[in-house]
């Protein structure tokens, strides 16, 4: 499908050729999970306890789906590799801990996982979370048992190198033809490029719909429940 400005809505719209598709990886803030709010309240604080001015909401927004260390550094008013650490080591105290603003699943994300799982697909999750973070949304939100493999930025190399894809493709023995990556960000979608794979972008997450569709990607699905249609018909 060739993704221009006169044929945006229709890349939004129209359903995509999903044939042979083995094994669907997701990304997981701002595809799965509406954790914006947490992230941007958690990463100001953290900037703000090192003695340095906050940055902006929209460009933490920005960031998001980048490994950790990957996303501050991209952020204005870092400086030196010990504002560096503290500032990780404060926001995953304020993520984990400390920040109490709520992170829903998207309306319709927990049936749509489980409803995949039970027609036999394979389900990973490929995100810029770390690990105990990761780990701590699969339990809370009970979504643990339908996923076969994560990866987490921290444990490889982060978005957009294909690193997390190839590892999960090989440990689920799924060729790149038979994966679909599915995210909101053009992390996302530069990964899946990058490793030959497939992809959805989805356009109520952290990026517009215009960043998303510069990145060529099946389509782009306006809502959860538009996603939900094409993967489940």
């Amino acid at each position: 499908m060739e993704l221009t400005d006169a044929t945006h809505d229709a890349a939004q719209s129209k359903a995509p050729e999903l044939q042979a598709v083995e094994l669907v990886v997701f990304d997981w803030d701002g595809t799965l999970m509406d954790s914006e709010g947490r992230i941007v309240a958690s990463m100001q604080a953290a900037f703000t306890e090192v003695g340095l001015a906050p940055p902006p909401a929209a460009a933490v927004r920005g960031v998001i789906g980048l490994g950790l260390e990957e996303a501050i550094l991209r952020l204005p008013g870092i400086s030196g590799d010990a504002a560096l650490a503290e500032i990780i080591a404060r926001y995953r105290q304020h993520y984990l801990v400390a920040n109490a603003t709520p992170t829903p699943l998207f309306e319709g994300a927990e049936a749509l996982i489980e409803a995949l799982h039970r027609r036999g697909l394979l389900l990973a999750v490929a995100t810029g979370k770390s690990k105990r973070g990761l780990d701590q949304a699969l339990d809370q939100t009970g979504l643990r048992p339908w996923f076969h493999a994560t990866r987490c930025a921290e444990e490889t190399a982060s978005k957009p190198h294909p690193s997390m894809l190839h590892e999960l493709m090989d440990e689920l023995g799924v060729r790149a033809a038979n994966t679909l990556m599915i995210g909101d960000t053009d992390y996302d979608l530069l990964m899946a490029q990058n490793a030959g794979v497939r992809a959805l972008a989805v356009g109520y997450g952290t990026q517009s719909v215009a960043r998303l569709l510069e990145h060529k990607p099946l389509a782009c699905a306006p809502s959860l429940a538009v996603l939900s249609d094409w993967l489940l018909r």
